[in-house]
């Protein structure tokens, strides 16, 4: 019997197969930062290379999408250069392809050790060939090089990366990030910034659903879009503009239809029936999780710090409206943190309404200042607590902590020595996700990222229903009868209303298998209980591999931030993974070469191998119907109960009622504001 775990930052992650809510979304914009671009260094008196164009491809399949960038770039300068183009990295995706044009060589990407990386590729650019290199810069951006890019040549960078899409109460949600968040302040001071494109931007997404889906929502792209509708569950979608900067992110919510039931999903990959495969297990729980209807305390973390400059007002908005929602049955505290912390309030409040106005006055009049001291904050924002009552605290930061005590371990101890749990606003691209995963994780909470172009009023009525309702706690998955590998230890935690356990494993042969969650609910044991084979061939979706790939990267950095693995240990595994599986990670980095280049260095050509199977299957999956993956239609684990679910305000047709977005976004903020129970 093996148990699997998925950790709580890849709860909101999943299949495109789960029930629908009406989506409420518009462009909120937090604030213009760097953008991605090119980059030359501060004071240098080379040109950076022009972006001639910038095309984005999406295909969201089997409930993964496909990414594929295409840049086009000029050397304006009248020497030959090194160029640098700055990304943000998307969460949780796969980078695993790169190629260059050059003239008529084409160079290919192979991902190798990252100190081997470095220096195959400075030989190659000292000797005056063209070649590529790229690296992953931790969790802020990923950096594209290209040496020896001689006046007036053009050239053509792609780069493909896979992710599990985010499906949460029904919605899923893409994001391709460009902007930059603000964060890396040693960046913004070494290098100039070039993010125009002086020709075309354009996106083309298609989405492949077994489900069939009710609306979709890109904001700031859904009057230049063109809609294509193929069936219930298949749409393609064309958005170009001229002369766009990368200032903003492109992002997509869709929504499905509101009648799925709870359910359990798989997709597997096993060419060779004489070794393991790989699985992408998720489980959409058909649970009734009853609201919370007794009164708690609610402590506010903010972030302060510079970092924040831009996106203070939103975070100030979203607090006022919050108190607002709160009775006078629920109390509450204001902790406030940039070097220092500091309380606006020294005890718990009764939410009275003169209370309200009061703390709004002073949420409203706050500054942002100097650095980022998160742990003080949260230290701060744990003192004073009433053990007689639930407390949950609402952190809103981009977790960039440069000040104070800043290792991951320090902040696990800390939130493992308190009954607390902590639910995470990550504002902005380059925020720290190591950092919120190892918080939301150790507090047994969970963290939702919102883009500076995200609909924040629709992610918060999301949180809502995690906070205001029951969650199943004490979760555990149990596979029996096929042996499954590397899913993660042993215990799930808790699962909260409207998400999704996603799960990344090998197994060792096909054949039927139980698979078991149990929880408790309200201090009630409960069992819920399915059977399906594994299959023991499976050609269809070799991308998966790279997903349970990642998957075991994440486990091993969220252990390494724990303080629970060897950091020297645990960076070898994170390498050996990055190129036995093609993956760039920050111990692995992508050499971009031709094929007399690579042979010259002695290496080998996995990627090429790899990416050319997968080609293969994506194309073959390209001329068919979107495939079902539903497992448990014999034997269903929820016994034909709705998927959790929670309605929104709309305007019905994909349009959005200004009324109802007013009334919208006072019921969102209610998300802080509502009324959670104590677990045992």
């Amino acid at each position: 019997m093996t148990m699997l775990r998925a950790t709580l930052d890849r709860l909101a992650l999943g299949m495109i197969l789960a029930t629908g809510i009406a989506v409420v979304g518009f462009l909120f914009s937090i604030g213009t930062a760097h953008a991605a671009g090119t980059l030359t260094p501060a004071g240098s008196p080379d040109a950076p290379l022009t972006i001639v164009d910038h095309h984005l491809d999406v295909v969201v399949n089997n409930g993964w999408a496909r990414t594929e960038v295409v840049q086009t770039f000029n050397n304006p300068d009248t020497t030959t250069i090194e160029g640098v183009y700055s990304t943000p990295v998307p969460r949780s995706a796969a980078l695993s392809e790169v190629e260059i044009v050059v003239g008529e060589r084409t160079l290919q990407g192979e991902v190798v050790r990252r100190e081997q990386a470095r220096t195959v590729y400075e030989d190659e650019k000292a000797q005056g060939n063209s070649a590529g290199l790229t690296e992953k810069n931790e969790y802020l951006d990923y950096r594209f090089h290209v040496a020896n890019i001689a006046p007036g040549e053009t050239i053509r960078v792609k780069a493909v990366w896979y992710q599990a899409m985010e499906v949460e109460s029904g919605i899923a949600r893409y994001l391709y990030p460009l902007e930059d968040g603000g964060t890396d302040e040693a960046a913004k001071s070494f290098w100039t910034r070039s993010e125009a494109v002086t020709g075309t931007f354009s996106v083309d997404v298609e989405i492949k659903s077994a489900a069939p889906l009710l609306d979709l929502r890109m904001p700031g792209w859904d009057s230049l879009a063109k809609v294509e509708e193929l069936g219930d569950g298949h749409r393609r979608i064309h958005a170009e503009a001229t002369g766009e900067a990368l200032d903003r992110d492109f992002l997509l919510y869709y929504r499905l239809d509101d009648d799925l039931p709870g359910r359990i999903d798989l997709v597997a990959h096993r060419p060779d029936p004489s070794k393991p495969g790989h699985f992408m297990m998720v489980v959409t729980p058909g649970v009734d999780l009853a609201p919370i209807t007794r009164g708690s305390d609610y402590v506010f973390v903010l972030d302060i710090s510079g970092s924040m400059e831009g996106k203070l007002a939103t975070l100030q908005d979203a607090v006022v409206r919050s108190l607002q929602g709160l009775t006078p049955d629920d109390r509450f505290k204001v902790v406030v943190f940039s070097e220092q912390a500091r309380e606006l309030n020294r005890d718990f409040w009764n939410a009275t309404p003169e209370r309200v106005v009061t703390m709004s006055n002073q949420v409203s009049a706050l500054q942002t200042e100097g650095g980022t001291n998160l742990y003080a904050g949260l230290d701060l924002g744990l003192g004073g607590l009433d053990d007689d009552r639930v407390t949950s605290v609402l952190l809103v930061t981009d977790a960039v902590a440069n000040q104070g005590l800043v290792d991951p371990k320090e902040f696990a101890t800390l939130l493992g020595n308190v009954d607390v749990r902590v639910f995470g606003f990550l504002l902005g691209n380059s925020g720290n996700w190591p950092l919120m995963r190892t918080i939301a994780d150790t507090s047994g909470g969970f963290s939702e990222g919102v883009s500076n172009a995200d609909d924040m009023l629709g992610r918060l009525m999301l949180a809502k229903e995690k906070i205001t309702h029951e969650s199943m706690h004490d979760a555990e998955l149990t596979v029996r009868g096929v042996k499954v590998m590397d899913a993660g230890d042993e215990h799930i935690g808790k699962v909260y209303k409207g998400q999704q356990l996603v799960v990344f494993g090998k197994y060792a042969q096909g054949g039927p298998a139980t698979v078991k969650l149990a929880a408790k609910i309200s201090g009630d044991d409960k069992d819920y209980v399915t059977k399906f084979d594994f299959p023991d061939v499976a050609t269809d979706s070799p991308e998966v591999e790279r997903l349970f790939a990642l998957a075991r990267v994440e486990d091993i950095e969220d252990a390494m931030n724990n303080g629970l693995a060897d950091p020297s240990e645990s960076n070898d595994a994170i390498a050996d993974l990055g190129v036995a599986y093609q993956l760039v990670t920050d111990q692995t980095s992508m050499l971009v070469l031709d094929d007399d280049a690579f042979q010259r260095h002695g290496i080998d050509r996995r990627n090429r191998d790899r990416i050319a199977g997968e080609r293969l299957a994506q194309q073959a999956r390209a001329a068919l119907p979107p495939a079902p993956t539903r497992v448990d239609t014999q034997q269903p684990m929820f016994q034909g109960k709705k998927a959790s679910r929670i309605r929104l305000p709309s305007g019905g047709g994909g349009a959005i009622d200004p009324i109802s977005l007013t009334i919208g976004g006072s019921m969102a903020f209610l998300a802080i504001a509502s009324r959670r129970r104590r677990e045992d």
